[in-house]
């Protein structure tokens, strides 16, 4: 959904559905998740609403899940160093 709406600047709900296999009622869910999540902004258009992407509330989300695939990166590589030391007999 966040692809469709940077590619296309921005979407309603039913602009949105007509491009997924999902019922335009649950993309308005799932918009408005995005939304109260801050990564989209919305504006009334008529009886709908219009969406875009917050390019830097999405760039700042993009970065802290870097950070954290990171450190789990991190995390199982010593667990692996562990475990194959204890395989070893070490």
């Amino acid at each position: 959904m966040l692809d469709l709406l940077l590619v296309g600047g921005n979407g309603t709900a039913t602009s949105l559905s007509q491009h997924m296999s999902v019922t335009r009622q649950a993309v308005a869910k799932h918009l408005a998740v995005l939304d109260r999540a801050g990564l989209v902004r919305s504006a009334a258009a008529g009886r709908e609403r219009r969406y875009e992407v917050d390019e830097a509330q999405l760039g700042r989300a993009v970065a802290q899940l870097t950070a954290v695939g990171s450190a789990w990166d991190a995390r199982l590589g010593r667990i692996k160093r562990i475990a194959e030391a204890i395989q070893s007999g070490e």
